[in-house]
């Protein structure tokens, strides 16, 4: 008799739904994993004697659903309680420029001027060569953090540290707090174009 593979994808799959703890978008492997565990059950049930791996698709359906409630669960309550007393939660999409207009701050980006916000994002791989920095600049996605390149000027946030913090670059995503400057004149900064958006940040948490 041969093993369901709908099974063995299935625990494959539960065994890598961990990452789905870190990463939002990975919420869809428990998803995948949980139905491939039903189906190699019910598989093996309806072929008896030509599929086995009854346990290995217990195993799956119970792993996947323990990552589909435990994830889901952790990432609302981080979205509840990630913003920092005085700070207002602020994304990108706030401060880019539409595709069809000029690569210049829009009026949902000019409101958030001299407001203390909230901001997640990446760190650009030219704004720290090595070491540790207390200022970098902030672009929203993965493809721009691990590709380096010039991003559109509303993707850049020029973050300066206070205090003793420092940031070290790492391909994972940070989260700075403080007031944001919205300056409707680009500064010129080394390596990049420039940037329109600028924030002293009292708090960071990343690597």
């Amino acid at each position: 008799m041969a093993v369901s593979r709908a099974a063995v994808a299935g625990l494959i799959l539960g065994l890598l739904a961990v990452l789905s703890i870190w990463f939002v978008p990975l919420i869809l492997l428990p998803v995948v994993g949980l139905v491939c565990g039903i189906i190699g059950l019910k598989s093996i049930r309806s072929l008896p004697n030509e599929l086995t791996g009854a346990p290995i698709a217990l195993g799956a359906i119970v792993l996947n659903g323990f990552f589909l409630l435990l994830a889901p669960s952790l990432h609302a309550y981080t979205y509840l309680t990630e913003v920092p007393d005085g700070y207002v939660r602020a994304s990108f999409t706030d401060l880019k420029s539409d595709g069809y207009s000029e690569d210049y701050p829009p009026p949902s980006a000019l409101e958030l001027d001299g407001k203390n916000v909230f901001l997640k994002g990446y760190i650009h791989p030219t704004s720290i060569v090595s070491g540790a920095a207390q200022k970098f600049i902030l672009v929203p996605d993965l493809g721009t953090c691990c590709f380096g390149g010039q991003p559109k000027l509303t993707h850049m946030v020029e973050i300066t540290l206070t205090g003793d913090t420092f940031a070290r670059y790492a391909m994972r995503q940070v989260k700075v707090a403080g007031m944001l400057h919205v300056d409707t004149q680009l500064k010129p900064i080394a390596e990049l174009q420039g940037v329109y958006y600028q924030m002293n940040a009292d708090v960071y948490r990343g690597n």
